[in-house]
């Protein structure tokens, strides 16, 4: 990170709607820093997606447990962590949410979109912590199996 890096750490209760609040506090920042709408949506996507995991499915809605959030922007990139205090999980096996019976399920698409809008996604040992990135000015890769109109 450069030395103009904007830091911020919070530990909040379980509750999804804290994302919202956490959001318009980032938002600002990433405007400063001059993001792109497009960059901009795709941080927003991840952001809410990992915190709502990290509520519902790590911490099982547990207002008693608590969400550590830490980003840091700069005029690169944005690094995101989000860790909970659940049991953990496995990532590697979360299933596809586009083949077979996963594709009519309501949800099991966040670490799908997460994946996809990001530059780099790890996860610690135990799968209680995301950590996220995003380089600015760069989109999504288009899925391989995507049929696009021709121009």
């Amino acid at each position: 990170m450069t030395s103009n890096s904007i830091c911020q750490t919070l530990i909040v209760e379980s509750n999804p709607l804290i994302v919202s609040l956490i959001w318009h506090d980032m938002l600002a920042r990433l405007k400063e820093k001059r993001y792109s709408k497009d960059d901009i949506f795709s941080i927003h996507l991840a952001v809410e997606e990992a915190f709502i995991n990290a509520v519902k499915h790590g911490n099982k809605m547990d207002m008693d447990k608590k969400v550590e959030f830490c980003y840091q922007i700069d005029d690169e990139k944005v690094e995101i962590s989000v860790k909970d205090q659940g049991t953990g999980f496995n990532p590697d096996r979360v299933p596809d949410p586009r083949c077979g019976e996963n594709l009519f399920k309501p949800s099991g698409r966040g670490l799908f979109l997460i994946r996809s809008y990001m530059d780099e996604v790890k996860h610690n040992d135990k799968g209680t912590c995301l950590k996220i990135v995003k380089y600015k000015n760069t989109s999504p890769s288009t899925p391989k199996n995507c049929n696009t109109p021709p121009k």
